[in-house]
């Protein structure tokens, strides 16, 4: 069980980022139809991996990290800037489903190598 315990935090937090998320972009009123439209969109970050392994794995870490969209949304909160708050919420959402269901951060040696798992 010990061995599995970090595993089971990470996804348990990435579970409430995204219900988190979720919840707050509900409560300002934002449209659910780009919530879904957009809730793909920093999986485009996989196209990295056309110009090669290390390449792929830190654009798609980037696009895959909570700092970039706790930024732009906290900027957006401080400088009322409500479709940065709106994609920051989206992209948050993206990347707590992501961690909830097993996908981490990748190392540049493998696409299925991850922070959290072989996936």
């Amino acid at each position: 069980m010990a061995t599995r315990l970090p595993r089971v935090l990470l996804r348990a937090e990435g579970s409430a980022v995204a219900v988190a998320a979720i919840a707050l972009y509900f409560h300002a009123g934002f449209p659910w139809w780009l919530l879904v439209a957009l809730a793909l969109a920093p999986d485009l970050s996989m196209a990295g991996y056309l110009a090669g392994q290390a390449f792929g794995a830190a654009a798609y870490d980037a696009a895959h990290t909570y700092v970039l969209p706790v930024a732009l949304a906290g900027v957006g909160v401080i400088v009322g800037a409500e479709t940065a708050v709106e994609l920051g919420l989206i992209w948050l959402t993206h990347i707590g489903v992501d961690r909830a269901v097993g996908y981490g951060l990748k190392y540049p040696s493998s696409f299925k190598d991850t922070h959290l798992q072989r996936v």
